[in-house]
Order: structure tokens, then sequence, then C-alpha cells
């Protein structure tokens, strides 16, 4: 079985509601630490269920949601009545940002069936269609059985082997700070990227409406940033959330990545990993 198409669109995701196979997630998460679930509650697709993403990882890294063992991802999802069979469509209140995450992290660990709603709440809020809000009913806890992809992960050791190769890595950060210019926004980051790394910041594959750019646009998005699509590619960030957008665009295209679980977080924050930044202006 192949993986379903990356992207749902409001319309036929629209046509899909009480589809009994159908669950919708919203994996709402704000990087200045804001719970999502206030968002969750105040409107949500109907029928969805909040993924908690801080809770769903790993607890027991020094670095921020990290993948946590399939055992523990299983026991998150079973508790929220979603099995690695279920057709699962993502999506958050930004539009596509933590829901990218959240793809990747259900595909890493075996869903097939999962897709990130394009332009996710805003738009369908936009068109006006059907919400819930409140705290929702507790769901029917059920197995999910994962089966975890080894081939969707980059770790440190990967990423080093990658670059040593002349493998692509590309970084969805903002321009400043994959040069040096702008501090990372995590204490204790160093400033800068990894050497021979490519920077494609995550917006330049969206559109205005929050939606992901299609076909030739999207192609060229890449390619504007020096990426070759026919060679092999690892995504990195921060600290893994945005790379998944990166990895969703990829995915769009036809096109497989690995995604660098530790992303700058790790890197940046280690003293044996080499740092390239810009000159002082």
């Amino acid at each position: 079985m192949t993986d379903a198409a990356p992207l749902i669109s409001t319309t036929e995701l629209a046509a899909r509601l009480g589809d009994p196979s159908l669950k919708l997630i919203d994996a709402s998460w704000h990087l200045d630490g804001r719970d999502g679930r206030p968002d969750f509650e105040t409107a949500r697709l109907p029928g969805a269920v909040f993924f908690d993403l801080e809770a769903s990882s790993d607890q027991g890294s020094d670095l921020p949601h990290m993948l946590p063992a399939p055992d523990f991802f299983a026991a998150r999802m079973g508790a929220l009545g979603i099995t690695a069979d279920h057709s699962i469509v993502v999506y958050d209140t930004v539009g596509i940002r933590s829901s990218a995450r959240v793809w990747w992290m259900l595909r890493a660990m075996g869903a097939r069936d999962v897709r990130v709603l394009d332009g996710g709440l805003p738009k369908w809020l936009a068109e006006g269609r059907m919400t819930e809000s409140g705290p929702g009913a507790p769901a029917a806890t059920v197995t999910f059985t994962p089966n975890a992809r080894p081939d969707l992960l980059a770790d440190l050791d990967d990423v080093r082997v990658a670059l040593k190769a002349g493998d692509q890595v590309l970084d969805a950060r903002a321009a400043d700070r994959f040069a040096g210019r702008a501090p990372e926004p995590r204490a204790g980051l160093r400033s800068g990227h990894m050497p021979a790394a490519l920077n494609l910041p995550f917006p330049d594959i969206l559109n205005h409406d929050g939606t992901m750019k299609r076909g030739e646009a999207l192609a060229q998005a890449y390619r504007s940033a020096g990426i070759d699509l026919d060679r092999p590619m690892v995504t990195t960030c921060g600290s893994g959330v945005t790379a998944a957008i990166l990895s969703l665009g990829l995915a769009v295209l036809g096109r497989s990545s690995r995604l660098y679980d530790g992303s700058w977080a790790e890197w940046g924050g280690r003293a044996d990993t080499e740092v390239v930044s810009a000159p002082p202006a």
C-alpha cells in the first residue's frame, strides 16, 4: 500500500464528513509555548480530536518534541480513538504549520492514509464551513499498531554522513537565522547553519492564503533555493516542526526525504558540530 496523497482540500474534506473511516486531528501548537488546546476548544472541525504535540513527544529527551518510541506514540494515538488503518486528516489553526509535523510523525509510525488539510482551519472558517466548540467528548480507546519507518528519519550521524556525501540538507528557517544574522529563539544555541546546507524558508512554498503551492510553482520554489529535486534530501529547521513542511512539499512533488529530528536545537547546541555564519555586517 502506498502513502495517500499528502494534501486534501477543504472541499474534498467537507464531502467526506461523516465517513466512519475518517479521523480528524487538530494539531495546533505554537512556538511561543502557548497551549494549542484553547484553539481546539474555541473552534474545531466536527468530530476532531486534539493532538498534544509536546505530550506526544519523547518525554525523556532534552531536545524539543522529539519523535517518541513507537509503543508510547501508539498508546497516545489509541487513546484518541485512532488506528494506523484509519483515514486521517491533520490540520492546525495557522494554515500549514504544526499539522505537517504530526503528518510526518504519523507516517513515521506507519500510518499510510494521512493527509494535511490544505489551508487548515483559517481556510475552513473563511469558507463559512461548520465547526464545533467546547472541550469535546472523550474518544473510545482503540489499538494503534505502529510500524516504524526509519527511511523518513535522520539523526545527527545521518546528517553528518549526508553532508560528507554531498546530499542536500534543506533548512526551513528564516534567511537571517540561517545566515547567523539573527539570534536563535532557544537559549544556548549558536547562530548560523550546517556547512553546505541550503536555505528554503518554509513560507516560500506556501501561498498568501496559507495553502501550499502546487505544480511548477512549488517545484520552482525548491529549485530557486538551489535544490536538485532528483537528488537525496534531508530537511531540517529549528526543532523539527517546520522542516516537516518542506518534507510535505516534497511529498506533494512525489519526492521522498528524511527529516532531521534534532534539527538546529541539537546541531546548534553541540560543541562538536561545525557551524557556518555570515560575517558581521
